[in-house]
């Protein structure tokens, strides 16, 4: 006889020493940064509910529990199969690996805790308990902290290692400080879900299919629509607002041509956030939420409870709220999405901000807006406001300052209600004083004592940012030689010969070390980013650890921008480059050789060129 046992498990009874896989025609892992920022942003809001400095770690035991839902399981040949839940337990076992990594770091005890759910001692060998063959080598690669390229991978690892990265990148560890290992506690013990498990197929997936489909409860977006429905008794204008609420729904997650669920409820979330919180979480601990995180977490129950700030309640403003503001936000929604994936004239920045994964972007560039804008109007704005977004991510990113989604939740929240519902005019005279008065710049953040693009150098926080810079003075360069823009290909790491980094130093400092003061200062000028180009991956691999002299006729064969390294490039078969190097007075030379001297030369081209491609002349421009 069959057996069906629901358990609730935390994390810790859930992974100690029990591994899990997926039978091949499972879909693949594909939970996105919005999915990891939020994941991360409700976890350290639950903890710090009841946590206090100074707390031992047993009093996390009486901490709030948060609930990440269920898993079906299908236990089968000695074996865990995730019939449904594999990009929760993956998720977690990104994050826990990440902790892991943290707390070995810092020689905190709970290590010995952490271990068992990541991998368990099999005749002597690990095993990892997230046992998916072809996802084990990205696995053991983060977990034992050793180089992994993605490149070429199937789809699942490159969306783990990119979702790893993600986890890095947040500011979770920094935040915590000392308490780490009370946060850590609280994970394995106070998060849990409903682990339902079952010794035969047919009935592991029918529980998949009754609690997906038959027994579907309703989304937040449904029990939004019920709402604002309930006043409107007139049976005309009920049907009317119905269909085209349900019409706009199915824009948003029908919008790339295959459903994507939660894109409607991330618009509401970002409409709502963009539009109306007027407060957000004390940044304290034991602070309770406002608005801004209310709305990220419960969207339709904060509308209930506000609907006399919304102006909502009555027949008639729900009927308007359902046949007019939702289409309005919902297409502007759509074409930030739309320029998100696809490099779209006028709308660029918003491509580029997508590239750099600023998952805030789909928020603020709703805040500008107002229903009686036309669509010219709506564009400009959302062009002025991304293009601002731009250069403040990458001002912060050359500072080596986290962008992270929790760390700038609260400056997005006081960006949005400064910019909220602004004339063009003024809102480009807003984000132009903003960027004014910014203290972080390229050349540097004096406030942290950083030094900007003259300290950039390759590493496990910069190197998307420094790829993205690197594709972005390529890309100016080629079009101002005349060339098509080719941002979008650049950065396209699903191309068959996809751009990677090349150095212009070859790693052999023995060659070179009669400039260089030592070998630290080689290797930091070696990696900086005045001392790379970009090339497609075969020449890359083609050049290895060849000389600077000798990589030169293939340089002058590339983009402008590394061609700009060759003699043969300043000839008269060249006119439009050299025009866009004098009128725009950039510095840009060849080299026979590449040393310090020479580096330091390309580290001034590189200054000019940032200051050009990430000129605050370009708010104005962007909203003509």
């Amino acid at each position: 006889m069959s057996v069906i046992t629901p358990h609730y498990r935390t994390v810790q009874q859930l992974l100690q020493s029990q591994s899990f896989s997926i039978d091949d025609y499972q879909r693949e892992y594909k939970w996105g940064k919005d999915n990891i920022d939020e994941l991360l942003s409700d976890l350290r809001t639950t903890f710090y509910i009841h946590h206090r400095q100074g707390d031992l770690t047993t009093a996390v035991s009486h901490y709030s529990e948060y609930f990440l839902g269920s898993i079906i399981v299908s236990k089968r040949n000695g074996k865990n199969y995730l019939v449904d839940g594999q990009q929760r337990v993956t998720s977690l076992t990104l994050l826990l690996i990440y902790l892991y990594r943290e707390a070995s770091e810092r020689e905190l005890p709970v290590v010995t805790t952490v271990a068992p759910l990541i991998f368990s001692d099999y005749l002597g060998q690990k095993k990892f308990n997230l046992d998916i063959p072809e996802r084990l080598p990205v696995i053991e690669a983060l977990f034992n902290g050793t180089p992994f390229s993605p490149d070429g991978a199937d789809e699942s690892t490159r969306a783990m290692y990119a979702r790893y990265v993600d986890i890095r990148s947040d500011d979770l560890v920094e935040e915590l400080g000392e308490s780490l290992p009370h946060f850590i506690y609280w994970l394995l013990t106070r998060v849990g879900l409903i682990e339902i498990a079952t010794d035969q197929d047919n009935h592991a997936y029918a529980i998949f299919e009754t609690m997906n489909d038959r027994g579907k409860s309703l989304s937040p977006v449904d029990m939004l629509k019920a709402y604002l429905l309930a006043p409107i008794e007139d049976t005309s204008a009920r049907s009317t607002a119905n269909q085209k609420w349900k019409q706009e729904i199915f824009n948003l997650i029908s919008e790339t041509g295959v459903e994507e669920k939660e894109r409607d409820l991330n618009c509401f979330k970002a409409w709502l956030r963009a539009q109306h919180a007027d407060s957000t979480r004390d940044r304290r601990a034991q602070a309770t939420d406002r608005d801004w995180e209310l709305i990220g977490r419960t969207f339709h129950r904060w509308v209930r409870e506000n609907h006399k700030k919304l102006g909502l309640g009555t027949a008639n403003a729900n009927f308007n709220w359902m046949v007019k503001s939702l289409p309005f936000f919902a297409n502007a929604y759509r074409q930030v999405q739309q320029a998100s994936t696809s490099f779209t004239p006028e709308l660029e920045a918003i491509y580029y901000n997508a590239h750099n994964d600023f998952t805030w972007q789909n928020t603020v560039l709703l805040a500008p807006l107002v229903e009686s804008d036309d669509d010219v109007t709506v564009r400009r704005k959302l062009a002025v406001t991304a293009t601002y977004l731009d250069i403040w991510v990458m001002r912060r990113a050359a500072n080596y300052i986290r962008v992270g989604y929790s760390s700038v939740s609260y400056a997005m929240w006081l960006l949005c209600r400064d910019i909220r519902r602004k004339p063009l005019d003024e809102l480009i005279e807003v984000l132009e004083q903003k960027l004014d008065a910014d203290e972080a710049r390229f050349d540097g953040y004096e406030l942290k004592g950083r030094r900007g693009i003259a300290a950039l150098v390759v590493n496990q926080f910069t190197r998307r940012y420094i790829f993205h810079l690197l594709a972005r003075l390529t890309a100016v360069t080629e079009l101002g030689s005349g060339r098509p823009a080719s941002f979008d290909l650049l950065v396209n790491r699903n191309a068959k010969n996809p751009f990677d980094i090349e150095h212009l130093l070859p790693n052999d400092y023995d060659a070179v070390r009669e400039v260089f003061k030592d070998e630290r200062e080689f290797e930091e000028a070696r990696d900086h980013v005045a001392s790379l180009v970009l090339l497609p991956a075969d020449v890359n691999r083609s050049l290895q650890d060849k000389p600077f002299d000798e990589k030169l006729d293939a340089y002058s064969q590339q983009n402008m921008y590394a061609a700009s390294l060759n003699k043969l490039t300043y000839d008269n078969s060249n006119i439009k480059f050299m025009k866009f190097k004098s009128d725009n007075a950039l510095p840009f030379e060849h080299f026979d050789r590449f040393t310090k001297a020479e580096h330091e030369k390309r580290l001034s081209l590189v200054i000019s060129l940032v200051n050009l491609v990430w000129s605050p002349n370009r708010l104005r421009e962007s909203g003509a």
